[in-house]
């Protein structure tokens, strides 16, 4: 055995995200880059915003050697008072640097804040459909990862995540906008969230975190607003990266806030300092920290993804698939017409569309569309789509 059973185990049920994009990666071979419809993966095909391209060169220009050198674990003090100042607008809570680390980007926060809170046996509940890794990212730590079915348009279900929690309950995790469904969870659920958390809190005996995984934040559509998650419950984590709204994928940045008055504020952060560093990330990256520092609420071309999500939901809804018109994020989870997502994933593929089966988000009988790519894609895809619809449908 060259490698460890639990991680042989996992191979076996990695990703389909990874899976597809490598696929894609095969068939634009074969075919041409131009014949294939890569709708796989998660990422961001718009340009930064010129706020950020202005940063990166005037950080370059005015490095010193000092500035490539190890920090405080929890990052530069002026970065993380940079974030807790846009944080206090944006949460309407007042966050000072104290309440901020920085992060290899949101995956980097998740492992730092679950590292940090989770004894082994504890659960983490999580609404379904739901990203694929939290699975790896609670079994990381020792914890399980519980899901929840949401309401058949994806809003939070409050009652079933009441008759989830249970003593061995340590976080509840949610994602708003959502991968891989898009939807936005109102206020009112979110309050509604923050009431039951308190309650069963209260009951067990037990601090139930809520940690709001918020990197799609700014990617919403129609007037929408995602809300304060620090408004709506005081023993709340957010974790956040720039990967998404900035188009930054790659330079693995973000950070996590404790709320303020959490109970064990102090105690956290602390934690999360220590885990930021033994988890192997040490600290953020000092250059792309000294970056976002000033390009704080900034973001790529929203109205963009607005017209390609438009122009996938018309082409889509012309060729008779069922699904919900998605408030935010870039992805579309539509029915599949047949109970069996993964067949239908792969009647597209000979369309050569690629796309993700539900099942790898929690959601069969669904498939997911990663519609942050040229319109090109987007229109020239339709046919096939319509092909492999009427072929179900007859």
């Amino acid at each position: 055995m060259t490698i460890a059973t639990h991680i042989k185990a996992k191979l076996s049920g990695a990703s389909w995200i990874r899976k597809m994009f490598e696929e894609g990666a095969r068939l634009k071979t074969e075919h041409g880059v131009e014949n294939v419809f890569d709708f796989s993966l998660g990422n961001p095909n718009l340009e930064p915003p010129e706020a950020f391209d202005k940063a990166l060169k005037d950080a370059v220009a005015s490095s010193s050697g000092n500035d490539h050198a190890y920090m405080p674990n929890m990052g530069y003090p002026h970065v993380r008072r940079s974030v807790a100042e846009y944080l206090s607008q944006e949460q309407r809570v007042r966050v000072s640097e104290n309440d901020v680390i920085m992060t290899c980007g949101a995956a980097g926060a998740l492992n730092a804040i679950l590292k940090a809170i989770l004894d082994p046996g504890d659960e983490v509940i999580t609404p379904s459909p739901y990203f694929v890794e939290y699975q790896f990212y609670a079994d990381n730590h020792g914890g399980i990862l519980k899901t929840v079915p949401t309401k058949p348009d994806f809003t939070l279900n409050i009652d079933a995540l009441s008759e989830t929690v249970t003593q061995r309950t340590k976080a509840v995790l949610i994602n708003s906008p959502n991968n891989p469904t898009g939807q936005v969870y109102s206020k009112a659920s979110i309050d509604a969230l923050g009431r039951l958390l308190k309650e069963k809190g209260r009951k067990l005996n037990r601090t139930v975190y809520l940690i709001a995984d918020e990197p799609y934040r700014k990617i919403v559509y129609d007037g929408c607003t995602v809300p304060s998650i620090f408004e709506s419950y005081n023993q709340s984590i957010i974790a956040n990266s720039y990967s998404k709204d900035i188009s930054i994928p790659g330079e693995r940045i973000g950070y996590i806030a404790v709320h303020p008055e959490a109970s064990f504020n102090k105690e956290l952060i602390e934690g999360m300092a220590l885990t930021n560093r033994i988890l192997g990330f040490v600290n953020a990256p000092a250059l792309m920290q000294r970056v976002v520092a000033s390009c704080q609420g900034s973001s790529a071309d929203i109205s963009a993804y607005a017209r390609k999500r438009d122009l996938l939901c018309n082409g889509l809804g012309e060729c008779g698939y069922d699904f919900v018109k998605p408030p935010g994020a870039f992805y579309l989870f539509p029915k599949t017409p047949v109970p069996d997502d993964v067949a239908f994933v792969k009647e597209l593929q000979k369309e050569l569309i690629l796309v993700v089966p539900g099942s790898g988000f929690g959601g069969p009988g669904h498939f997911r569309i990663a519609y942050c790519v040229d319109d090109r894609t987007i229109t020239n895809a339709m046919p096939g789509f319509e092909r492999v619809m009427k072929k179900f449908k007859v």
